[in-house]
């Protein structure tokens, strides 16, 4: 199920307050819709999917899983032979992977529920259990799935991309993220939003 990130008023005054390019890229661009994902299940096997390939592949993979299985779940996917999967475009090295972490969750390694009450910290921590699943797939879940307010991903190339491009710097090391984006927090995720926004080639404005 879809779910909007959510955020208002006191987030966009917070960030404008701390940086002047970011009010401004905050004025030019306006609210920001993104939506996110409910299904946490759902949403880390299709990343998985993704891993690696074309947009328009991913997307032709994820309506034949739809047409085929409907909604993924733990039990569906152990109940489903490898060459099921594969036969939907998957590789046997992410079915690999969709049926570890299926595996997972089915004997209790990994809670899903328990995810949505521990830390930033300790969310990763378990995601990255699961074969295929890096720091940045775990924090893409914070984001769009927990909907986590105060997550900022080093580790994404379009963020990188939109912090330089405002702040002007031909490269971007981590210790100058985080001088540059620490005094966002506890709202980074709203300034992920602005950074992927402006990182857009179709962005057509300049700060």
């Amino acid at each position: 199920m879809r779910k909007v990130i959510e955020y208002g008023e006191k987030e966009i005054s917070y960030l404008c307050q701390k940086d002047e390019k970011m009010a401004r890229l905050i004025e030019k661009a306006g609210h920001i819709h993104r939506d996110g994902e409910t299904d946490l299940f759902a949403s880390l096997t299709d990343s998985i999917v993704g891993q690696q390939i074309s947009t328009a592949a991913h997307n032709t993979i994820r309506n034949r899983i739809n047409e085929k299985f409907g909604i993924l779940t733990p039990e569906k996917v152990m109940a489903t032979t490898d060459d099921e999967l594969k036969s939907v475009g998957i590789s046997y090295r992410k079915v690999g992977y969709i049926k570890d972490f299926s595996s997972k969750v089915i004997n209790g390694e990994i809670d899903i529920e328990a995810l949505y009450t521990m830390s930033d910290e300790d969310a990763v921590k378990e995601l990255v259990k699961v074969k295929g699943v890096g720091v940045w797939t775990a924090e893409m879940m914070l984001t769009f799935c927990l909907q986590r307010p105060d997550v900022l991903s080093y580790g994404d190339l379009a963020i990188r991309r939109g912090i330089m491009k405002l702040y002007g710097l031909e490269e971007l090391s981590v210790e100058d993220f985080h001088r540059i984006t620490d005094k966002f927090s506890p709202y980074r995720t709203v300034a992920a939003l602005y950074f992927w926004h402006y990182a857009n080639p179709k962005c057509d404005f300049t700060i």
